[in-house]
C-alpha cells in the first residue's frame, strides 16, 4: 500500500498542556481551524506548524496576552456563525459581554437564542473567546466544554487583568 503524502491543506492535531487541561490543536495547513479539549480521533499528530499557537497560548496563560496573530480558519459553520465567533475578538480580555450584545454587535439584535446556538460550536476556543459571554442577568450561560473550564478561564483572565491594572 502507498504512502499517502501530506500536502499543506491536510489537516493534523498538537496538543497543548494548559491550566485548564491538556488542549488540542486542530491545523489544517499552516492555519488554526480549531482547538478542543476532546483529542481528535481521525488525524494525525504532527507539531511542524504549531510554533506559533504554543507560543501565543502560553503568553496568554501566563502574561494574559489577548492579542493572537495565528491564522485561523473556519473548516465548518454558517456566515451567520462565521459573523459570531469573529466578533468575540472585540471583547476585552478580562470582560464578559452578553448573548445580546453580541446579538446586536452582529446586525441581529433578536437573534441572541441564536447566537448562543453558534457559541456552543465554536471551533477555537479560547482564541475566539466565547467564554467571554454570559447572560444578561449576570449568570454564567453555557459553554461546550464545560462550566468549570468556562469559570476557570474567566477567573484566570479577571485576576491576571488586576494584577496588571493594580
Amino acid at each position: 500500500m502507498k504512502k499517502k503524502r501530506l500536502s499543506s491543506l491536510d489537516s493534523f492535531y498538537d496538543t497543548f498542556e494548559s491550566p485548564v487541561g491538556v488542549l488540542y490543536l486542530i491545523f489544517t495547513g499552516e492555519a488554526l481551524c480549531g482547538i478542543d479539549f476532546t483529542k481528535p480521533v481521525d488525524l494525525p499528530r504532527k507539531s511542524s506548524h504549531s510554533a506559533l499557537a504554543h507560543k501565543e497560548l502560553k503568553a496568554y496563560f501566563k502574561h494574559g496576552k489577548a492579542d493572537f496573530t495565528q491564522a485561523i480558519s473556519f473548516t465548518k459553520g454558517t456566515e451567520f456563525d462565521h459573523s459570531v465567533w469573529m466578533a468575540l475578538k472585540e471583547i476585552p480580555f478580562g470582560e464578559t459581554r452578553t448573548y445580546k450584545w453580541l446579538a446586536e454587535k452582529i446586525g441581529r439584535p433578536n437573534a441572541f437564542r441564536a447566537v448562543g446556538q453558534s457559541l456552543g460550536r465554536n471551533p477555537i476556543l479560547i482564541i475566539l473567546p466565547c467564554h467571554r459571554i454570559i447572560e444578561s442577568d449576570g449568570n454564567i450561560g453555557g459553554f461546550s466544554a464545560g462550566i468549570d473550564i468556562k469559570r476557570r478561564l474567566l477567573e484566570t483572565e479577571y485576576y491576571m487583568k488586576q494584577a496588571k491594572n493594580g
